[in-house]
């Protein structure tokens, strides 16, 4: 296993009475072995598809092809999509140092912008600074109607026109999206850009936006960006093995943390913070944010999703979960970082007054932050999960990304709720659509 997890620190026989009690966590570790029991039984059937991706390899090389298409030649690359549509793609990318700061300025060529926020004046300042005859654009929709998206595409098409490159539109677009059927709904997307000679991948029709990474929605940045898109399936399927092939899975880390969050929730913790110390696990927390609110959000259930950042946040948000409400349940996850980075030097540490850093480097203090802060917790009576990796790469992240799946999907089904559908973004999306038609706003 490319990381471990350890929830000891969860338990209310070590961090006391706001702590989670052991016959909370057994019966929801009993409620959730019927959900993976559900699980295999759906991928023996065929009616749940995510679980398969992991093992599936026929269709890397249509999108290493797809992603040096988009590569080639281009000094930047826009994907143009979003929620599960871009913060997938966002996760993998920051491997490459995408929105890691101080360090994407420097990323090699081609540049890479993910425009998943509609914000009028970003996007109409991109458009005009973008060297439109060497960009190339992904556009990104399931199921081809996300307003977004087509506004987004309308407008670049619009500004090629004025540049007078619509010509070469088929060459610099590749979309992807779901396959249009005979006699079916319109595909919107497919009816901009396929007129316009651009090619186009096909959206798993079974995996949902938000479950979407492992599939080409994910993977095909991470292509354009040259990483190992074998690698991450690789590790997915490391973390899918024990529920596909009906084995126990008490010992299972997604298994045993869904069965964490389940007493949690049960026990009346209302919010859950993820905390991961690395700057190439930020866009990693913004999509499983999506990922878990999106997905448990129903019904008058579901927790909370906050997105932390160590060391950072301890700054910013460490006072309120130190003193306020007992009402979170913490994971952090830390990283391999002792005796990486630059090292101290001893005489500038002795001017600054701190002889104990002579010697040591940033890797070092970060290291200690990350396991003060879970001892700080422990002290100050808060639960928390602490998952370690030793590198992130795109094994350990395909890893991560599929057991953040799976504890979702287990955890609603452990809870009763469908982790699939979101009826209530589907209203406000209807909405803004007719709000739009009738110049409201």
């Amino acid at each position: 296993m490319t990381f471990t997890q350890s929830i000891d620190l969860a338990r209310a026989t070590t961090v006391g009475g706001n702590g989670l009690p052991d016959t909370a966590i057994d019966a929801a570790l009993a409620a959730v072995e019927t959900a993976a029991g559900r699980l295999a039984s759906e991928y023996r059937a065929g009616t749940l598809p995510l679980l398969s991706v992991p093992g599936e390899t026929g269709d890397l090389a249509a999108i290493r092809q797809a992603g040096a298409r988009l590569a080639d030649g281009a000094s930047d690359v826009v994907i143009l999509g979003t929620g599960g549509s871009s913060l997938g793609g966002q996760t993998l990318a920051q491997l490459a140092d995408y929105a890691v700061p101080g360090l994407g300025r420097f990323a090699d060529k081609p540049r890479i912008h993910f425009l998943d926020n509609l914000d009028p004046l970003t996007f109409g300042s991109l458009l005009e600074r973008l060297p439109l005859a060497t960009t190339r654009f992904a556009a990104v929709s399931k199921s081809g109607g996300t307003g977004e998206t087509l506004l987004q595409t309308m407008a670049v098409l619009s500004a090629l026109d004025r540049e007078g490159l619509r010509s070469r539109a088929g060459s610099l677009f590749v979309g992807l999206s779901e396959p249009q059927v005979d006699g079916g709904k319109r595909n919107a997307l497919r009816a901009l850009l396929e007129p316009e000679g651009a090619p186009f991948l096909d959206h798993h029709t079974g995996v949902g936006g938000r479950y979407s990474v492992l599939t080409n929605v994910g993977l095909l940045p991470a292509a354009t960006l040259g990483l190992d898109i074998a690698a991450i399936r690789a590790g997915a399927a490391e973390v899918v093995a024990p529920f596909i092939s009906g084995g126990d899975v008490r010992e299972a880390p997604s298994a045993i943390g869904a069965a964490l969050n389940v007493a949690a929730t049960l026990e009346g913790k209302a919010i859950a913070v993820f905390m991961g110390y690395a700057d190439r696990l930020e866009r990693f927390a913004r999509w499983w944010v999506q990922l878990w609110a999106e997905s448990l959000g129903k019904d008058g259930k579901g927790t909370q999703p906050v997105a932390a950042l160590g060391p950072v946040d301890q700054h910013s948000q460490q006072q309120l979960y130190l003193a306020g409400p007992k009402d979170k349940l913490f994971t952090v996850v830390t990283t391999a970082a002792r005796g990486r980075g630059p090292t101290i030097d001893a005489g500038l540490a002795e001017r600054a007054g701190q002889a104990d850093f002579a010697g040591k480097t940033i890797g070092d203090l970060v290291a200690a932050q990350g396991i003060a802060m879970i001892d700080t917790f422990v002290r100050n009576g808060c639960p928390v999960r602490h998952i370690h990796v030793d590198r992130i790469d795109e094994r350990t992240m395909g890893a991560l990304l599929m057991h953040f799946m799976l504890e979702t999907i287990l955890t609603g089904f452990a809870l009763g709720i469908d982790p699939f559908d979101q009826p209530a973004v589907e209203e406000a999306k209807i909405l803004a659509k007719r709000y739009l038609a009738e110049g409201r706003g």
